[in-house]
């Protein structure tokens, strides 16, 4: 039943809507029969007024762990920087029973499940778009929406229903969506984007001054 499929939250474990994806699972699970392997769930409190969105698990990361940017480089700086602004407590110690706990703030991936070679194709952005509109509309306190890269800001407008022409993508912009709702951008906090200098961690925090004072 795709209708059921509809208003679910999330995939349910053997998701088989995107085959690239279900196929790489399977050889994981193969390959790391004692690791998550399966689409990742939101972590945070639904109440929350902060909704982070990612592109997707990584492998290392949140395919392994079952929590999102949990367990890869990535992680450090956003939970590092959350923990920091008073949006978690506890201790990021990289795992999903580290007690760490959001506050005020919860986080997804616009793409449910890890990508071979971390690169989504925009087929499996729109497939995975219908649990991205669910967890909108069970967010009854959202206010702002925090998009980690370009893949999620575009996921984001899509699943909002506007034109991705109507709200350029850049770091620190902040987008006002309507009906009580902004949107900020900033460069994913990879491995990648901090290694080359495009995103450091005092970028990273000025977005989250930013989304302080919106909040």
């Amino acid at each position: 039943g795709t209708m059921r499929i509809m208003y679910e939250l999330l995939p349910d474990k053997d998701c088989s809507l995107c085959p690239r994806l279900k196929s790489f699972v399977d050889d994981n699970r193969k390959k790391f029969p004692d690791k998550y392997n399966a689409p990742v769930p939101a972590f945070g409190p639904q109440d929350a007024q902060l909704f982070i969105v990612g592109l997707a698990p990584g492998l290392k990361g949140a395919n392994f762990s079952g929590r999102p940017f949990t367990g890869d480089y990535a992680g450090d700086l956003l939970y590092g920087t959350l923990l920091k602004f008073g949006l978690a407590s506890g201790e990021y110690k990289a795992r999903k029973d580290d007690g760490l706990e959001l506050v005020n703030a919860r986080i997804t991936n616009a793409v449910k499940c890890v990508p071979p070679q971390n690169k989504v194709t925009g087929d499996e952005i729109n497939t995975c778009l219908q649990f991205l509109k669910t967890e909108f509309a069970t967010m009854p306190n959202l206010k702002v929406i925090l998009s980690l890269g370009l893949v999620s800001h575009n996921a984001v407008l899509k699943a909002t229903g506007h034109k991705q022409s109507a709200f350029k993508f850049a770091h620190g912009a902040v987008h006002d969506l309507g009906d009580g709702l902004m949107l900020i951008d900033s460069y994913h906090c990879s491995r990648y984007n901090t290694n080359t200098g495009r995103l450091t961690t005092e970028m990273f925090e000025e977005v989250f001054e930013k989304i302080t004072d919106l909040l």
